[in-house]
């Protein structure tokens, strides 16, 4: 038997890896709180998109979008740090148009609107400064297109 002794080896690996730990559990609320949010902004834009979609105008459609979007992010819990963004665009027999211009296309006439959400989320509560170099927010989008039904009349 050698006359060494291991005694205070484990406060020294405790004090070594506990800084590790806790940064490997923040990053994981990280990562979670992005799955979640990515998650609820891919089902409020396609709750806004399919409420854009049974509008019979461009005007009405945008309104019903932005609150569909509201109402379904409102519903998940996910709060961003500002308004979310939504932006409309859409198309016409497979080219690219505005969102007014999907409204107006001719009956019989194949078109689709699509509608983009924007949040940022925040992860200042995940206490992130101890953490250097790590992202105190992150930016989250999500775009949905939902076919406009070519043989009802429009506006």
């Amino acid at each position: 038997m050698s006359g060494r002794s291991d005694r205070g080896s484990v406060s020294v690996e405790v004090t070594i890896l506990a800084p590790a730990f806790l940064s490997l559990i923040v990053l994981a609320g990280v990562a979670g709180r992005t799955a979640i949010a990515a998650e609820a902004i891919d089902s409020a834009a396609h709750h806004a998109a399919r409420a854009a979609s049974i509008s019979r105008d461009a005007d009405s459609a945008e309104a019903a979008a932005r609150r569909a979007a509201r109402e379904q992010l409102d519903w998940s819990g996910l709060s961003c740090t500002g308004a979310p963004a939504v932006t409309f665009t859409g198309s016409v027999e497979g080219r690219p148009a505005t969102f007014d211009d999907a409204f107006d296309s001719a009956v019989g006439e194949s078109s689709a609107v699509t509608v983009r959400v924007t949040c940022t989320v925040s992860f200042t509560d995940l206490n992130l400064p101890a953490i250097p170099g790590m992202p105190t927010r992150r930016t989250v989008t999500a775009a949905f297109t939902s076919p406009l039904d070519r043989y009802r009349s429009r506006p």
